[in-house]
């Protein structure tokens, strides 16, 4: 009985996160094309959620990398993977209140580094896939994301002044709702294979399955909550990264929703859990500064993300932990 509550429990925080992580990253997916008036609030939420559920449903190895690539298995618990989820949900929670796009991918990895450290000590960790397929990616691809943004906008900058091309702002307006349809789906494709990693994770500890291969029901469950969770919005953060960072046009968004959309699909392929926040940031950023320079860029909302996805691993590995911790208490 006891078994039989942890399985369904497990599985209904990893859907709960899923749908955080949905609403949360919602900016990532609709921010710039929104900021560009290409599409109307409502009916861009509505197109990333219904890509958002098509992308997550591709078979990818960032699961792999959730489910096995971080935490060993033999020191995994079902305790572990309960707090790591309610430590995740809280940090997504707390910074869409204060509108910070945080990471919802390292909100997890933090939380069930946190929850396992507490469990059995630096062991139980694996430092490898921590270092090369979180930390190195969480530093790297922004800054990937920012330099391919920023060549773009001053090679197509060039090429429209010297053919004198005048059409080229309706051009872009039809290309961007091209790039974040792919980036809805990158998002899929990367950000719900994380829940699915940990639900999968979480059901082979309590004996559920015999192995760590994702069943077809938790695939299909975590991209309709995805889907949902990206199709409620999340306004706060859209504000943020569409309007408080620089002002965009279409050329400006799709420069960006390519550029992150290339990191993001390359880094699913390699089996890495990716910030897609930091990617669409990043690549904002760089076709920003390509257009006007620095100081089209509002440096200081720049600094607030920066602090924001500083602390977000310790910050959710600490709240993890602390769950931990209090649950071991009370069970």
């Amino acid at each position: 009985m006891e078994s039989i509550v942890l399985i369904v429990l497990i599985v209904l925080l990893g859907l709960a996160f899923d749908y955080t992580n949905g609403f949360h990253d919602a900016a990532n997916v609709v921010a710039t094309v929104i900021a560009t008036r290409v599409l109307a609030p409502a009916t861009a939420i509505v197109l990333a959620g219904v890509l958002n559920v098509i992308g997550a449903t591709q078979i990818g190895s960032v699961a792999e990398t959730i489910a096995t690539g971080i935490v060993k298995t033999s020191s995994a618990s079902s305790l572990g993977i309960v707090s790591a989820l309610l430590g995740a949900i809280s940090w997504n929670l707390f910074t869409w209140y204060l509108g910070l796009p945080s990471s919802s991918s390292y909100a997890l990895i933090g939380g069930l580094v946190g929850a396992s450290l507490m469990n059995h000590g630096f062991d139980s960790i694996v430092w490898n896939g921590v270092i090369y397929k979180v930390a190195i990616p969480m530093v790297v691809s922004p800054i990937i994301g920012y330099c391919m943004a920023f060549v773009f906008m001053k090679v197509a900058g060039y090429f429209i002044r010297k053919k004198k091309i005048t059409s080229s702002h309706k051009l872009f307006r039809h290309l961007q709702i091209g790039s974040a349809s792919v980036v809805a789906l990158a998002h899929g494709l990367n950000d719900a294979q994380k829940s699915m990693g940990i639900i999968t994770l979480g059901l082979f500890t309590t004996g559920f399955l015999l192995n760590q291969v994702v069943p077809y029901w938790v695939i299909f469950s975590c991209a309709i909550i995805m889907g949902l969770g990206t199709a409620t919005g999340g306004m706060r953060i859209i504000r943020t990264v569409g309007f408080s960072i620089t002002k965009l046009k279409p050329i400006q968004g799709f420069a960006a929703e390519a550029s992150a959309s290339c990191v993001i699909l390359t880094a699913s392929f390699f089996g890495m859990p990716i910030s897609s926040t930091h990617m669409i940031v990043g690549s904002v950023t760089g076709a920003g500064s390509a257009t006007k320079g620095s100081s089209a860029i509002s440096w200081k909302v720049i600094r607030k993300l920066l602090i924001a996805w500083a602390v977000t691993l310790p910050g959710s590995t600490l709240i993890a932990a602390l769950f931990y911790k209090v649950s071991s208490y009370l069970i």
